[in-house]
């Protein structure tokens, strides 16, 4: 089943137009920085390339679209509800899912939102340091339709400095809505 799932996943991509680069990396847990956010495409893409490297991806997503007629699916898919209604330290319960899975990969979008962000939210580094797992850092470049693994970092805990080296990853990629991506260079 999970070759027939790989397969899938790979046409759906080339049938796009889409390469994928890199190894998934030894990382039973981590944060997916998930960027660029700029298209809800970019989700359904991000999920294809997690079928592909045989990867059930977390992440988060308002409490609204777990309820309805497609919220279960919504959840199978792998969304993690958040309620956005109410303040909530989103890191230290992001922290306690760590604590107790086996395996998690949560994919979070740094820009927040799929519209044009002069900085990018600060959670994605906040959950992996409080979990004390690393960042994978990948990379969806609509400039060369490449999905691409680029590394995997290890916050070190000052963020300003982390963020500039993590930012330098996407240097040159374009989002789908290319006036929507901006990493701060």
């Amino acid at each position: 089943m999970a070759d027939a799932v790989r397969g899938l996943c790979l046409a759906f991509l080339k049938l796009s137009g889409w390469k994928i680069q890199g190894d998934w990396p030894d990382c039973p847990k981590a944060v997916l920085v998930a960027a660029p956010h700029t298209s809800n495409w970019d989700g359904v893409y991000m999920l294809a390339a997690a079928g592909f490297y045989r990867i059930r991806l977390r992440w988060m997503g308002k409490k609204s679209l777990t309820t309805g007629p497609f919220g279960g699916v919504v959840k199978w898919l792998g969304c993690v509800p958040i309620d956005r209604s109410a303040s909530h330290d989103v890191a230290r319960a992001m922290s306690r899912a760590f604590a107790a899975e086996d395996r998690m990969i949560l994919a979070i979008p740094p820009e927040g939102t799929r519209g044009l962000v002069r900085e990018w939210k600060s959670g994605f580094y906040h959950i992996a340091r409080l979990a004390q797992v690393p960042i994978i850092i990948s990379v969806l470049d609509y400039g060369s339709r490449t999905l691409r693994i680029h590394a995997v970092f290890q916050p070190g805990g000052d963020y300003e400095a982390d963020l500039k080296l993590i930012q330098a990853c996407y240097v040159g990629v374009q989002g789908r809505h290319r006036d929507r991506f901006q990493t701060g260079d």
